[in-house]
């Protein structure tokens, strides 16, 4: 049995990514760093159906939840740019 769950952080960053051209621009593994680091200050919502969560969603929390994304993204590229500046020095 395969159930279909999904961390709704998840695609929503994903979609930001995407939107910001993030996702054709950056190297892949860095990108999946990101993605992991961003993910992870973040707290967890699963879903099932993305069809249901946007028809029971509220505008505001949207919001929210974006605008925790967005600062979650970058202090994720802020810690990563200070990995790479420490790797290189």
């Amino acid at each position: 049995m395969q159930l279909e769950v999904r961390n709704y952080y998840e695609v929503l960053l994903m979609e930001l990514l995407s939107d910001e051209g993030l996702i054709d621009e950056l190297p892949e593994e860095y990108l999946a760093d990101l993605c992991c680091v961003t993910l992870n200050q973040l707290p967890v919502r699963y879903i099932r159906h993305l069809v249901d969560t946007h028809f029971f969603e509220d505008y505001a929390e949207l919001e929210q939840m974006k605008s925790e994304i967005q600062t979650a993204l970058e202090k994720s590229r802020a810690f990563l740019k200070s990995k790479l500046k420490q790797d290189e020095d």
